[in-house]
């Protein structure tokens, strides 16, 4: 079975005493072709009009040379990196569908930055209107959004070739994988996409233009019972880094999942009375910086987490960026914590079998802990600035002239949650 291709098997990849042509899982039709001599090169294999059909795409060009400024790196003519050459192929495949042959087109003797494919002017598009008038968060969310459900649907056709049943077919994609509320935020970003499009005149109408959101968002209201909240906090517990500490750490502070996973050491100020941990604005949804006050038990889990060398990063397992593969790691969480409801419920003499654990997200945590600081009596705008929203009680002309920024009570009702957890954890509230 063929696997998909990395950089480091590329460049790892050793000659035969015969040529061999290495299959690209992640891309089916492109090969990475090694010569006896040691050299690499490109091709796509594909049938047009019934016989099987060749396309060579160049020289391999490796991460490493690419990256070398220019007049540096050795001139490899139309060479690719890997990604490069996936989205070539995207694109000679892509013709192949419509009825043409890549080979015949003269597609690829076009230079580089001419290119009219969707990947090409995606990157144009994030770069002159995502990245110029977005926030961070979610310049972030786009690209995500782009790299895991636009680009491999659509990436390598032409931008004047895309149908709205193109279209419909990568939304319904979204659905299976990601749920009706990423389906609509995908819609979203294709909508300002191909808008975009209309007005630089590179399209004359959108595809996307009379397509509506595949579903209604539903606004969400899963909140933890304190039962379920017992459940995690001993479950959190028998798992190592990085995830245990994520998780507990992400219902003490009432923080978003990506603020807390991506929380670097110079964000914390542990020394002194008052260990304080201060969000920048360009890592906050909102845009604000948010200072987080550190409950005794939030401020000794982070102090208590390991270091890796040289990674900014508090929680991460690379080193190199900050952690991430949450949704294997909730399912095992999930697993044990509905273990555990079953070994409490045959402690108790009840059936185990009848007890479930309802479906819930990280992002519930946020909640869980919101509505659990209004239910100890926290009052709304402490409850508001703690979750850094400039909403609801405290917006318009009064965030303007309240600067009071809530140090004090935030700190004294995060610390009495986290009491409150504690106590449940430990069959007390």
């Amino acid at each position: 079975m063929s696997k998909a291709l990395t950089v480091k098997f590329i460049a790892n990849a050793k000659p035969g005493l015969a040529r061999l042509e290495l299959p690209d899982a992640a891309c089916p039709g492109l090969y990475l072709i090694v010569n006896p001599t040691g050299a690499k090169s490109w091709a796509v294999r594909y049938r047009f009009a019934g016989k099987p059909k060749k396309l060579t795409l160049g020289p391999v060009l490796t991460e490493r040379v690419a990256a070398l400024p220019a007049g540096m790196a050795p001139d490899l003519g139309e060479g690719h990196t890997l990604a490069e050459a996936r989205a070539r192929a995207g694109e000679s495949l892509a013709l192949v569908q419509e009825g043409a042959d890549p080979a015949q087109e003269g597609k690829f003797t076009r230079q580089k930055g001419e290119s009219d494919t969707v990947n090409s002017i995606l990157d144009d598009f994030l770069s002159r209107h995502v990245e110029k008038n977005n926030r961070p968060s979610t310049q972030r969310e786009t690209k995500r959004f782009l790299t895991m459900y636009v680009r491999p649907a659509i990436g390598g056709k032409k931008v004047k070739r895309v149908t709205k049943a193109d279209l419909n077919a990568a939304i319904d994609r979204v659905i299976e994988e990601g749920g009706p509320a990423s389906a609509n935020r995908v819609l979203a970003i294709l909508k300002k996409f191909f808008g975009w499009c209309v007005e630089r005149d590179i399209l004359t109408s959108s595809p996307a233009e009379t397509m509506r959101p595949p579903a209604q968002n539903v606004s969400r209201d899963r909140v933890l019972t304190d039962q379920e909240i017992g459940w995690l906090w001993k479950a959190s517990g028998e798992f190592p880094y990085p995830f245990g500490a994520l998780w507990r750490l992400l219902i003490l502070t009432a923080q978003r999942r990506e603020e807390v996973a991506g929380a670097t050491q110079k964000e914390f100020s542990l020394n002194g009375g008052n260990p304080l941990w201060v969000i920048p604005r360009d890592r906050s949804k909102n845009g604000h910086e948010n200072a987080v006050p550190l409950s005794p038990a939030a401020a000794g889990l982070v102090a208590s987490l390991p270091t890796i060398a040289g990674s900014a990063f508090i929680f991460s397992t690379t080193g190199e960026t900050s952690v991430s593969g949450y949704s294997r790691a909730k399912r095992r969480l999930d697993a044990r914590m509905l273990e555990i409801a079953q070994e409490d419920a045959a402690a108790r003499g009840d059936d185990p079998s009848s007890v479930t654990l309802a479906p819930w997200r990280l992002h519930d945590l946020r909640r869980t802990a919101a509505s659990g600081l209004a239910r100890l009596g926290a009052p709304i705008h402490v409850v508001e600035a703690i979750l850094n929203h400039r909403s609801g009680t405290i917006s318009g002309v009064a965030a303007i002239y309240n600067r009071h920024d809530y140090a004090a009570e935030k700190r004294a009702w995060l610390t009495r949650w986290a009491e409150t957890v504690e106590s449940i954890a430990a069959g007390g509230v």
